[in-house]
């Protein structure tokens, strides 16, 4: 079969979504499929290359980048309305991008994607065109594009349901987006949506499929000391760090770094400032890291951190990375209902740590405890496949073509 794959790097160069995108191409290229990729970018950080035998195709969005830059994305808080509207004047294409999105409700992301869809369909004619998403621009693309081959959703975040932004037309624009879709594949925690959920009439749509994202890793370098790494994004309300930052700060072990990589520190500078002043060297903030400086930091931990989602209906992709490393985990859970706890409980060296249960000498002296019995150790590649078998991309790449 032959396939083209939609990846949007546009607001996240480093993309998780991208990435597995990748991973799964690279599994049915092994299977012997002709894949394409039409990438989207930002105009500055360049894709990284294909994997081996995809044909890549890319659409460049630096307008869209400008424009996102300027508005900070939309988000509340931050600079006030006016200044960004004065950095947004900067830049005549940035305006233009931004008038074609709020005004004319007509993105260039997804009216240029939608053209280059049905002209690379027109020249390879493809058995199936799927959109890996979010962000959703690319989805809406396809949903209109005049194509031959079947309409595929990869919703790796859920759409209406997604809590932290209000999700444009809601459930009813997604039952819309299904309409045209032949088949989306969702995560487990979507599945309430549509089995007995606001999207129950189109459960026939939808299968479930795994992150193509447990596999083997090499062996860390030798070091001195418990190196303990978290790489990932912040959001308010969404993801926050201050849980950690308190918990490593009473724990104040001279032998434990706290390494933590990734964007979205604005909001929370004033807790890392108050962990700085007691870890001081042993607290570390390198900022967004591309994909392979990322691969390495985590690659180069002892123990691997997790930081829970405060919503129930999104799991991320990253702590099945971490599995596949077979290194210690230290999951911290902010809520109850929490969808990773069940496949942290099959995780030997995982240790979760619940917000509600506070920072007290109790909780500090169980991770100390805990970070002096697993240090060092390590669990088999084909331990680990063998407990998520649904996470290897051997096995998303079968149930991928099987749905088909």
């Amino acid at each position: 079969m032959r396939f083209l794959l939609i990846l949007d790097r546009v607001e996240n160069p480093a993309s998780a979504n991208a990435l597995l995108g990748c991973r799964l191409a690279a599994e049915l290229l092994a299977r012997g499929h002709d894949v394409h990729l039409l990438e989207l970018w930002d105009g500055l950080h360049q894709p990284p290359a294909a994997p081996q035998g995809a044909v890549q195709h890319t659409l460049a969005f630096a307008d869209e980048r400008l424009m996102n830059t300027a508005l900070e994305n939309g988000a509340k808080g931050g600079t006030p309305v006016p200044l960004r509207l004065l950095r947004l004047a900067a830049h005549p294409t940035a305006v233009a991008a931004a008038f074609r999105q709020l005004v004319l409700h007509a993105p260039r992301r997804t009216v240029d994607s939608r053209r280059e869809m049905e002209r690379l369909d027109a020249q390879y004619h493809f058995d199936a065109v799927c959109a890996v998403c979010a962000p959703y621009r690319t989805a809406f693309a396809l949903e209109a594009a005049r194509i031959s081959g079947k309409k595929l959703l990869w919703q790796l975040d859920p759409y209406a349901s997604n809590r932290d932004y209000n999700a444009p037309g809601g459930f009813a624009r997604e039952g819309q987006l299904l309409e045209a879709i032949d088949t989306a594949f969702i995560t487990p925690q979507a599945l309430p949506d549509y089995e007995g959920g606001p999207l129950s009439a189109w459960r026939s749509k939808v299968q479930v499929l795994g992150f193509p994202v447990l596999v083997p890793t090499p062996e860390p370098p030798a070091h001195q000391g418990v190196r303990c790494v978290f790489c990932g994004s912040l959001y308010p309300t969404v993801r926050e760090p201050d849980f950690a930052l308190q918990l490593f700060t009473a724990l104040n072990a001279p032998d434990v770094t706290l390494t933590m990589a990734g964007g979205g520190w604005q909001r929370f500078l004033a807790q890392a400032g108050q962990a700085a002043t007691v870890l001081e060297n042993r607290f570390i903030r390198p900022g967004p890291l591309p994909p392979a400086d990322a691969a390495a930091l985590e690659n180069g931990a002892d123990i691997l951190l997790s930081l829970g989602n405060f919503y129930d209906n999104q799991m991320p992709s990253k702590l099945f990375s971490y599995f596949g490393t077979g290194k210690p985990v230290l999951h911290l859970a902010v809520s109850e209902t929490d969808p990773t706890l069940p496949y942290l409980a099959r995780y030997p060296l995982a240790l979760v740590l619940h917000k509600q249960e506070g920072v007290t000498p109790e909780v500090v002296d169980r991770l100390r405890r805990w970070v002096d019995r697993v240090q060092g150790q390590r669990l088999p590649y084909e331990q680990v496949a063998a407990l998520y078998p649904e996470f290897t991309p051997q096995q998303v790449a079968r149930d991928f073509l099987a749905a088909l």
